[in-house]
């Protein structure tokens, strides 16, 4: 008996083996179960990640339709079209319904004002440079600081922004691809940053530096002198002069393409000001400055471009040396052609003539590469650039402070650069913004603060390197008292088999002065019609000969080869822009705040926070995350009031006249029927008698710095067919 039993425990294993092998068998697929449904939330999760702006598209944007409903519309009932504002994709700028018309407040306060200095400027220069002097020493003595202050303020705070959450945030709807592929972005940024500074200051400035150093720097005509003087030209034409248009250009693609305002730049304003103040005084005062700003900083280039081809036409012409009289006949030679391409309709024909203008300035840099001393210049170039990188923390430090030499020369160079790049923002920032629609604001602020630079980097390093290589050579007509026109014509009489060159380069010059003053033109145009982005005739021919006139009458403050009278006048009529810029930088973060992309984040952070403390303090580790209502106040949202004119009163939809019109989010249709067949139809009979392309120029236009020189018309942001822009909110999604 006791055998049989000893046997029947020996093979059977017992119920509790059996047990254990259970519970663990069942363990194991339970991990198993849990760790494959990680994995599809994990992938989900990515997946869902990567489509977000694509499936807000297809979602229902009203408010939950789930059982609790009711609930919410009894405490959260108050949105604008039964929409939370985390769920509103962005409003594009040809989405909204306005009506555009001449802003006769700023056009006569900004036209009469300038129009008055003109005259003034012509019938009585001595008058105008002596005030003008005056006016330029107070401000670079007792405001040079707030110069440097805002320089390196806009550099920070959008390095600071670019890597920050709202960097993710699209300068566009939800969904919305880019409207021009990388590409075609980089070589439009690219057209943007060559011109007339290439060929004036590019050899000029660089040279200018090495013989005459900055102050407390380096010994003149040295080793430290070659390697300084390009490291300064870097610092004056690199990070912060672009870091100035992305700013201006970021917070107006956001304004327009995101919250679907006009491309004003009062429109940046909105959240800071208010609406009723930004379409009353404080905006219309922000449009002037920034039409008075512009005015003067596109006429400074235009002065600039009339003393080069006057440095030309004497050299190819044996004329003599240049005077004002002939810098005069010039200007309004090239007036005449402006005026001749924004009626006539062969606006269009100066764009394409710009495109080949780009090709010709950049074949120009690869002449003096090849020709010039080339193995010298691909040595300088890196070194220049880690000399630039080394010493810009010095250079940003310069001030007052460092005594009156200092002084003097942050006067004459690096002042005068800020203030022309922040007169320059406004035109070269709406250019920019009309390229950059569907881009993120990390893409959009990196990609035109560095590639630009990087590209000047090495035009102006090649045409800097030669002229310091050919004086320290002895080349034929260097020596250290050379006026800055003259410097690249004599750099490219230095070079072999170009002899046909100075021809060339003198239509180069023209072209860019007709299309810098074209595209300007059609940006005051717009900034003085309410953001109309076809502006009438009479008033882009309007703005071009004031600011003709301007470039006379700064010319007239000087003799033909200096550029004080030039400097003087940027700088004096700067100085209230430079404030405009640090309020656009308090308004646009403000605004990004509110916005839904960033609303979604911080209630995706709360209510992750939440679940995750409460779902360990009732369950320790076994638990997961789903959603459910809440009491008010204790979910997602974090305190945050969802229904506070702050968050909802931008996404409510107006008609022409600015009354509220119901509009579903989730159709796209207009409570009162408008579709944008009815505005194109109305827009094409009240432009029937005029031909648009004048306005189209600011889109295909672009400018460098200092010229404004023209783009490829093939990547003009305002080309969309009528068929396209009747599509609807997504018509952009399958552009290249």
């Amino acid at each position: 008996m006791t055998d049989d039993s000893t046997r029947t425990d020996e093979h059977d294993p017992g119920p509790d083996l059996n047990a254990d092998t259970s519970t663990e068998a069942a363990r194991r697929a339970s991990r198993e179960r849990i760790m494959a449904d990680a994995r599809r939330m994990r992938d989900d999760a990515k997946r869902v990640g990567r489509e977000t702006g694509r499936n807000l598209g297809q979602f229902d944007y009203r408010r939950p339709r789930g059982p609790v409903k009711a609930d919410l519309e009894d405490t959260h009932g108050h949105y604008p079209h039964d929409t939370h504002p985390i769920l509103v994709p962005g409003i594009a700028i040809d989405e909204q319904r306005r009506k555009y018309s001449l802003d006769t407040i700023i056009f006569a306060i900004a036209g009469g004002l300038t129009v008055a200095f003109v005259i003034w400027g012509i019938s009585s220069p001595s008058s105008v440079a002596s005030v003008a002097q005056s006016a330029y020493d107070w401000a670079t003595l007792n405001v040079g600081w707030l110069f440097n202050l805002v320089a390196i303020i806009i550099l920070v705070s959008l390095l600071i922004l670019a890597f920050s959450p709202y960097g993710k945030i699209p300068l566009g709807k939800d969904g919305e691809t880019s409207e021009f592929s990388t590409f075609s972005w980089v070589a439009m940024l690219f057209a943007a940053g060559i011109g007339i500074g290439v060929l004036f200051f590019g050899p000029s400035e660089p040279l200018t530096y090495f013989i005459s150093p900055p102050p407390l720097t380096n010994d003149p005509e040295t080793t430290e002198a070659l390697h300084g003087a390009m490291a300064q030209t870097y610092f004056h034409w690199g990070f912060h002069a672009w870091a100035m248009y992305a700013l201006v250009g970021g917070a107006i693609a956001y304004a327009a393409y995101r919250r679907g305002r006009s491309l004003l730049l009062s429109s940046i304003f909105q959240t800071l000001f208010g609406k009723r103040q930004t379409e009353g005084f404080a905006g219309k005062l922000v449009d002037i400055f920034a039409i008075v700003a512009t005015l003067f900083g596109t006429a400074a280039a235009l002065g600039i471009a009339a003393m080069q081809i006057g440095t030309g036409v004497s050299i190819v012409s044996g004329a003599g040396p240049m005077t004002n009289n002939m810098l005069v006949v010039i200007i309004l030679v090239l007036t005449l052609g402006f005026i001749i391409s924004a009626v006539s309709g062969v606006s269009r024909g100066i764009r394409y003539l710009s495109s080949i203008n780009i090709v010709l300035t950049v074949g120009i840099v690869a002449l003096v590469l090849f020709l010039g001393p080339t193995l010298y210049l691909l040595n300088l170039l890196p070194s220049a650039f880690m000399e630039y990188l080394g010493s810009m923390f010095d250079m940003m430090g310069r001030s007052l402070s460092w005594g009156a030499e200092t002084q003097e020369f942050q006067s004459l160079w690096t002042v005068y650069y800020w203030a022309w790049w922040i007169s320059w923002s406004p035109f070269v920032g709406t250019f920019i913004a009309r390229i950059s629609r569907g881009r993120s604001i990390r893409q959009f602020i990196l990609g035109t603060i560095f590639i630009p630079s990087t590209l000047l980097f090495v035009a102006y390093g090649i045409m800097g390197g030669t002229s310091i290589w050919m004086y320290r050579s002895g080349a034929s007509g260097f020596t250290d008292s050379m006026e800055a026109p003259e410097v690249f014509f004599t750099l490219i009489d230095n070079l072999p088999y170009v002899e046909w060159l100075p021809f060339v380069v003198i239509i180069v010059l023209a072209i860019f002065f007709i299309t810098s003053a074209d595209s300007a033109s059609v940006v005051m145009g717009m900034l003085t019609s309410r953001g109309d982005q076809e502006p009438k005739k009479w008033v882009v021919v309007f703005w071009g000969l004031v600011m003709s006139g301007i470039a006379v009458v700064m010319l007239l403050l000087g003799d033909a080869s200096a550029l004080e009278g030039l400097q003087q006048l940027v700088i004096v009529t700067a100085v209230p822009f430079a404030l405009v810029m640090l309020f656009i930088i308090v308004a646009w973060f403000k605004e990004l705040r509110t916005d839904p992309l960033a609303l979604r984040r911080q209630y995706a952070l709360n209510a992750v926070d939440n679940a995750v403390v409460a779902g360990a303090d009732a369950y320790g580790d076994d638990f997961a995350l789903q959603v459910v209502p809440t009491e008010p106040g204790d979910g997602a949202n974090g305190g945050i009031d969802s229904e506070h004119g702050d968050y909802t009163d931008w996404y409510q939809r107006t008609d022409e006249n600015g009354e509220p019109v119901g509009f579903d989010y989730e159709t796209g249709e207009w409570a009162d029927g408008w579709t944008p067949d009815d505005d194109s139809a109305n827009t094409a009979d009240s432009t029937a008698a005029e031909d648009s392309t004048a306005a189209e120029a600011a889109a295909d236009s672009t400018t460098d710095a200092d010229s404004g020189t023209a783009s490829a018309s093939e990547s003009d942001p305002d080309s969309v067919t009528d068929s396209e822009a009747d599509s609807g909110p997504d018509r952009r999604e399958d552009h290249p």
